[in-house]
């Protein structure tokens, strides 16, 4: 975090930075993928990999995330 949200993210005030702070953390451990987890986040190492999603059969729907900083995307139904 510390080399991603100082290059990239202008903090205003302390509750700036710990609103930002958290939703950082909230998104890292949710949703960005770790190579010693065999490219899967935190939350779902325990559980195991997703089932994979054809695509073509489904809308995707974007996220941006900490004003377009991180960008998430799932399958809209």
């Amino acid at each position: 975090m510390r080399r991603e949200l100082p290059d990239r993210t202008l903090i205003l005030n302390e509750r700036h930075l710990s609103r930002t702070l958290t939703r950082h953390l909230e998104q890292n451990n949710g949703h960005r993928p770790h190579r010693a987890l065999n490219q899967l986040c935190p939350s779902q190492a325990e559980a195991g990999p997703p089932r994979p999603t054809d695509l073509a059969e489904h809308r995707v729907h974007h996220t941006a995330v900490l004003g377009g900083l991180i960008n998430e995307y799932q399958t809209a139904s």
